[in-house]
């Protein structure tokens, strides 16, 4: 993920700079640049990898993992969402995340360019047209609020799902992501997130634990829950996420250079280091190890490296995996074993913990001293983890209280939770009026 602080990406920066004189409607048709084929085939190629992510990634791998009677509920949500979020970005949520936001611009953009208003054929951000920067942005904006269907699964409304989305993409997703990518407070600080570990994984990861709080347990949690219905499907959309994630991190680099080679080279590295780690631990633990918790144990490897991504060396990913297999796996087993919260699919756990541990070391291992790319100009490691640890505090503050302001709302307006009996038939008949399975 573009970071506009950073001085790997000075045209990103002119780009801000001359919103601030042209106006939010023209400033990237008038930055002076010339577009690259090869950067803009690359940006096009990570946007479907990133939006394969999600449908048909996520909706996959979150489907096995639940009742047989709640399979088609949980692919309908996440290819609602996809779809919901889409019309959003077009609408305003791109502008607000990416404009100017005048005399506010430290918090929020403006809506210059609501509509895309502005943005033809010929506008250029950086090196590529600002249509292809849109369309890669728009699916991170997909799959944030994707994640964390995974918390709330199996026993909420659909009606909630839509109207929850909607609001949390516009009052969590986009200030959070102007702070960070847009050229706000945070970015100006210096703080480091290359591909999404506070804007995607730490708001989503501490989202859902706030709507797990809210929502409450599924009916027999913790004693009486079924296991995954499908182990084979999960492992095949985590594999299409593992893949996708090339994209996520590797097309951050918003170029086909040198940097997206090593974004993609760490993130390969943690991503089966985590996997090997998980494994062992619940080998240790259980006597057994599985196939769930090994693709999970892939997740947390990939949401660690993520902010990380396009900072650190191969020795740096190396650590970065064995610490996200080992802190993810312990999280999970205190989340729902310990504090009895039932965050159905492991998002807080996985994904919260996953992209806070990987955003404050990011802040150690991007120094040279441990192989790293090297930290932002006139940062030594001290500052550069206080700085990670003021974008952590503010990102989960704000996603903590936002969130919970929106499901209070979502709940007055049309309810939260569906019926007990509903719950028990399962949503896919109950709610869509289809069954995945013949019974």
């Amino acid at each position: 993920m573009p970071k506009f602080c950073s001085n790997q990406f000075p045209m990103l920066l002119a780009a801000v700079a001359a919103m601030a004189v042209a106006g939010p409607t023209d400033a990237f048709a008038q930055v002076p640049a010339e577009i690259n084929s090869g950067d803009t085939a690359w940006l096009l190629t990570s946007t479907a990898l990133v939006l394969f992510m999600t449908v048909p990634g996520l909706a996959l791998f979150y489907g096995g993992l639940v009742r047989a009677e709640n399979v088609l509920s949980v692919l309908m949500q996440c290819f609602a969402v996809c779809c919901l979020a889409s019309l959003l970005w077009f609408v305003g949520v791109y502008s607000l995340s990416f404009s100017d936001g005048g005399a506010a611009n430290a918090w929020i953009g403006g809506l210059g360019k609501a509509f895309l208003a502005g943005v033809g054929v010929g506008s250029v951000s950086g090196t590529i047209p600002e249509n292809a920067f849109f369309m890669f942005q728009m699916t991170f904006a997909i799959i944030t609020p994707g994640l964390i269907v995974g918390a709330y699964v199996e026993r909420i409304r659909f009606p909630a799902v839509l109207l929850f989305s909607g609001l949390w993409l516009i009052a969590v997703y986009a200030p959070v992501a102007h702070w960070v990518w847009g050229g706000g407070w945070l970015a100006k600080m210096g703080v480091m997130d290359f591909a999404g570990g506070l804007v995607v994984h730490a708001t989503a990861g501490t989202s859902a634990l706030a709507t797990v709080v809210l929502l409450g347990n599924r009916m027999g949690f913790p004693t009486e829950i079924k296991p995954p219905h499908n182990p084979g499907m999960t492992m095949i959309g985590a594999s299409m996420l593992w893949v996708g994630w090339f994209g996520f991190n590797a097309g951050s680099a918003i170029a086909a250079n040198g940097n997206a080679a090593m974004a993609m080279t760490v993130t390969q590295i943690s991503a089966a280091t985590a996997s090997l780690v998980w494994m062992t631990a619940e080998w240790v633990k259980f006597g057994k190890p599985s196939l769930v918790g090994m693709v999970t144990g892939t997740i947390a490897g990939l949401a660690t490296i993520t902010p990380a991504s396009g900072f650190v060396g191969p020795a740096g990913a190396l650590f970065i995996g064995i610490v996200a297999g080992l802190l993810c796996f312990g999280a999970v087993q205190l989340v729902k074993p310990r504090f009895k919260l039932d965050d159905t699919l492991d998002v807080f756990a996985v994904h919260g913990v996953g992209g806070v541990t990987g955003t404050l070391l990011t802040g150690v291992l991007a120094s040279t001293a441990f192989g790293g790319l090297g930290l932002p100009e006139g940062m030594d490691i001290g500052r550069s983890v206080t700085v990670q640890i003021v974008g952590i505090l503010a990102t989960v503050a704000w996603s903590v209280v936002v969130s919970f302001i929106i499901l209070k709302v979502v709940a007055s307006v049309v309810g939260l939770r569906v019926s007990q009996e509903q719950e028990f038939e399962g949503l896919d008949i109950t709610t869509h009026g289809e069954r995945a399975y013949e019974i």
